[in-house]
């Protein structure tokens, strides 16, 4: 695995956001169109098509979205007690939940800085992830 930074540390699984998604939403679409051209005899069958297809939307939406929430707890309490360990004192309350994830990749002799810095300025996201000098890479996002 190439060096993480700024310009790569997105990550896509090809298999989940090229195939699966548009599988997904291709079925929701033809399904859809299979129901405005049934028949009174097949009308149930593509009614429950239909279904199938919401259902595994809102299935594939909300298994990426539960997820990332739980990571995103797992980081701002790991960044919270690294920052404690640091700096003796809690991370500053002004820091909003995206702030806290983007100064993960900050290394822990910029990260006390840049973490005042970013709750003085209000810095978005990408923004603290461009100030940063010495990336700390995390692989293990997804």
């Amino acid at each position: 695995m190439s060096q993480q930074s700024f310009t790569n540390h997105t990550r896509y699984v090809p298999l989940w956001h090229y195939v699966t998604a548009p599988a997904i939403f291709s079925l929701l679409i033809g399904s859809f169109y299979n129901l405005k051209d049934a028949s009174d005899s097949n009308l149930y069958s593509a009614s429950l098509i239909c279904l199938i297809a919401v259902i595994l939307v809102l299935v594939f939406w909300y298994v990426r979205a539960f997820a990332l929430k739980a990571q995103d707890r797992a980081i701002r309490a790991e960044e919270q007690f690294r920052h404690f360990i640091l700096t003796g004192k809690p991370l500053p309350k002004e820091l909003r939940l995206r702030q806290i994830i983007a100064l993960r990749f900050a290394s822990d002799e910029e990260f006390p800085a840049l973490a005042a810095k970013a709750a003085n300025e209000k810095m978005g996201s990408k923004e603290i992830k461009a100030s940063i000098k010495h990336w700390r890479p995390d692989y293990s996002r997804v």
